[in-house]
């Protein structure tokens, strides 16, 4: 089962046969919104839109761990991540979708993981009998491995996906994530390029590195609404951001659909092997 988080202007998927809503309680708080399990072709997905509909949470303020402890219990194991970016590297231009595979990280206050020492909290009705449950029920340290942190086998098979439709996209790129609300500086936008970041965006992380210590297969699909601060010379505002989304929406979605038939029951990667030899 694959588990969809909808970005700025993504709130639901047209072409999914809904089967349910349901509100997910956790030990970390309550998700941004309820889960939406459908199923396409005979493929179940789980949508979530991570800001809430009506985009309720600023990307600070949104409950990443929530949201991906409740995919867990919902049984999700993969999930594609959906996100709208300034584009920073000039060879980007509004409307082009990159397929991210490294980040940088700049957020500040967001809680980051889920292992937590003798911090850690528990989920007593957690069924899963693996290596996430040992580790937080023994109140171990863990420190994963993210030298390459997006799933492989779902990267090549969004790169299938978007050669089939015809779309401008990039196969890779290094995502800066920043804490927001607010925009860059030009500074900042300068010193992140010279940093090798691509594109800049304010949810990424901390929702990849807990997908992945939780073993789960990552991948993020993100569409360029602008040019970052500083270089298009001119000023910058949400209305573009929202713009660009609604136009790219009807391929957003024809993308998600595409991905859900393509993706391979089985993915020839290394993400389920991440808690491996990780804990303290």
């Amino acid at each position: 089962m694959i588990g969809i988080l909808g970005g700025s202007g993504l709130y639901d998927i047209d072409g999914l046969q809904i089967i349910e809503e349901r509100d997910i309680h956790t030990p970390f708080g309550e998700p941004s919104d309820r889960f939406v399990i459908a199923d396409y072709r005979g493929k179940k997905a789980v949508f979530l839109p991570r800001h809430g509909k009506g985009h309720k949470y600023p990307p600070h303020l949104i409950n990443y761990r929530a949201n991906l402890w409740g995919f867990r219990k919902l049984g999700v194991k993969r999930i594609l991540s959906i996100s709208a970016v300034g584009g920073i590297n000039p060879l980007l231009k509004p409307g082009d979708f990159v397929i991210t595979d490294q980040f940088i990280d700049f957020t500040k206050v967001r809680p980051v993981t889920f292992y937590e020492g003798v911090y850690t909290i528990i989920d007593e009705e957690d069924q899963n009998n693996d290596l996430v449950k040992e580790y937080m029920s023994n109140d171990r340290v863990v420190h994963i491995d993210v030298t390459e942190p997006f799933c492989s086998a779902m990267r090549d098979t969004l790169k299938k996906v978007l050669s089939q439709t015809g779309n401008r996209f990039h196969i890779k790129g290094t995502y800066a994530a920043t804490e927001g609300p607010r925009l860059e500086t030009s500074a900042e936008i300068k010193a992140l390029s010279r940093l090798g970041a691509d594109i800049v965006g304010m949810t990424l992380v901390p929702e990849i590195v807990l997908a992945r210590e939780l073993s789960m297969h990552f991948a993020s699909l993100n569409v360029v609404t602008n040019l970052a601060a500083g270089i298009s010379g001119e000023r910058l505002t949400s209305d573009e951001v929202i713009q660009m989304m609604k136009e790219k929406n009807d391929v957003i979605k024809q993308i998600v659909l595409m991905f859900i038939e393509e993706l391979p029951e089985e993915l020839n990667c290394s993400c389920e092997d991440v808690l491996k030899g990780a804990a303290i």
